[in-house]
């Protein structure tokens, strides 16, 4: 029996970067089912704890924990939104405790704050390259005549989450094309990708470390067999070879590593965000 988890992206703002945020964590769990709902402008005390209420009330229903994306900033709010017993996931928690070390001063939590330090139109960038992201990840969308980058490999070599990092951080809109068996058998690019050579790039990695993952998606299945994965990883990359497409194993590399080597490959020089 599948669990559905209830997911809550949670704001004093609009919640828009939250929700990105999240879906694009939720996209990497495939097996799991999750039902989302957003709650935008929890910037009062009466709001954060209506807010609680409904995310325990939804737990319950379920017969699960929740799971909150918050991107709210103010310390007592969030500590009211921690009052559901939900997982709680703080966009900007990881970041501030270094940052203040750093600059040798406390923040300031105010409501909103964090909101007027956005650039508009970079910020736009990024929400759009994000969506551009999602409706063409793993061949989903076939329509790449927008895209900057294309990433192509086999199932599980870190192209999805490689192209959501290149949306968030550089606005860059990058597809993903799985190399499917059908591909893999031919000693050529398919056709559909053949338009769009300059914007390829493929990622490989190592079978041993492709089979750990795939077992974790599939447990004993033939896509997570190490004959499988040694076959896959081999002849995508004498396809990439053969075809002169540039590739980068993902086996040792960071997201940002990775991130870096696409766009200086395909010169693609992009300010991060």
């Amino acid at each position: 029996m599948v669990v559905t988890r209830p997911v809550f992206y949670v704001s004093d703002g609009t919640g828009i970067t939250a929700e990105t945020i999240g879906h694009s964590l939720l996209t990497q769990f495939a097996g799991t089912r999750f039902v989302t709902d957003r709650i935008p402008f929890v910037d009062t005390a009466d709001k954060a704890i209506e807010a609680a209420a409904k995310i325990r009330r939804t737990g319950e229903e379920h017969g699960t924990r929740p799971i909150v994306v918050n991107s709210s900033i103010d310390p007592e709010l969030n500590s009211l939104l921690a009052g559901s017993g939900a997982l709680m996931l703080d966009v900007f928690a990881p970041f501030i405790e270094p940052l203040e070390r750093e600059l040798g001063t406390q923040r300031q939590s105010r409501v909103g704050q964090a909101h007027g330090l956005v650039d508009f139109e970079s910020y736009h960038r990024r929400i759009n390259a994000m969506n551009y992201a999602l409706t063409h990840d793993d061949g989903v969308s076939m329509d790449y005549s927008e895209a900057e980058v294309i990433l192509i490999g086999v199932s599980r070599a870190g192209k999805t989450p490689t192209c959501v990092y290149l949306a968030l951080h550089h606005g860059v809109r990058a597809a993903n094309y799985p190399l499917t068996e059908e591909d893999l058998d031919s000693d050529r690019l398919p056709a559909k990708l053949r338009p769009y050579r300059s914007k390829l790039f493929g990622l490989t990695i190592e079978p041993f470390r492709l089979q750990q993952i795939r077992q974790e998606r599939r447990p004993n299945s033939r896509y997570s067999r190490i004959e499988t994965c040694k076959h896959e990883v081999a002849a995508a990359e004498a396809l990439l070879r053969g075809e002169g497409i540039p590739m980068l194993s993902t086996t040792h590399a960071s997201i940002e590593e990775i991130s870096s080597r696409v766009l200086e490959e395909l010169g693609i020089n992009r300010e991060m965000y």
